[in-house]
């Protein structure tokens, strides 16, 4: 049985181990404050876009034809169209067997304020492939002519949709990307009205 002195410094321990341990617990509370550490974390994280069947053309400011190679039959005017790019970056497995695309060209009439104007069919261009093509499979499309022939021998006449570029490319046959170009001829009569025409060339890619 405890008398009452020992029941006096029982309390007086615990009391000191309440103390000791609350001062612990602050001691501690100070230490974490006063002491960050820093973990750096990186990440790889891997392209997975779809790759996909694209056209681009350079920038430029529009092309200026210029006359050369006027005669007596008809007044000539030429310029050369910007690079214009091929791309197919999808994976062979997801293009089907035999797909192909091919680049066509539709040019609008000529038009100059107060002037009649000069149909597309004056319009003519050589298109010229700028990337080798290996396999053959992939080829700049055929000359188109005036209708005031030129002599360049192009069985079609006007840019009315006329393929640049086209492909019978099997995917993965060639790795690309393909560049193009066409020297651009306009013909018209030679008694046109003077004046500052103007037309747009559209450039479209097909997939089939």
């Amino acid at each position: 049985m405890m008398n009452r002195h020992t029941t006096q410094r029982i309390a007086a321990a615990a009391a000191g181990l309440a103390v000791a341990t609350v001062g612990g617990l602050a001691t501690s509370a100070a230490a974490a404050d006063g002491d960050d550490t820093g973990v750096d974390l990186s990440v790889t994280i891997e392209d997975n876009t779809p790759g996909a069947l694209s056209m681009s053309v350079a920038p430029n400011d529009g092309v200026a034809l210029a006359e050369e190679g006027s005669d007596a039959e008809a007044r000539q005017f030429v310029g050369s169209l910007p690079t214009v790019t091929v791309e197919d970056t999808r994976d062979a497995a997801n293009v089907p067997e035999g797909s192909y695309w091919a680049v066509v060209g539709q040019a609008s009439e000529f038009t100059a304020e107060g002037q009649e104007p000069i149909g597309a069919e004056y319009l003519g261009w050589a298109p010229r492939l700028l990337t080798p093509s290996p396999s053959g499979d992939v080829a700049a499309g055929e000359p188109v002519s005036s209708v005031l022939p030129d002599g360049s021998g192009g069985a079609a006449v006007g840019l009315g949709g006329q393929e640049l570029l086209l492909s019978t490319w099997a995917a993965g046959a060639e790795a690309g990307p393909w560049d193009v170009t066409a020297d651009l001829t306009l013909r018209t009569p030679a008694d046109v009205s003077p004046g500052e025409y103007s037309s747009v060339l559209t450039l479209s890619l097909f997939e089939g």
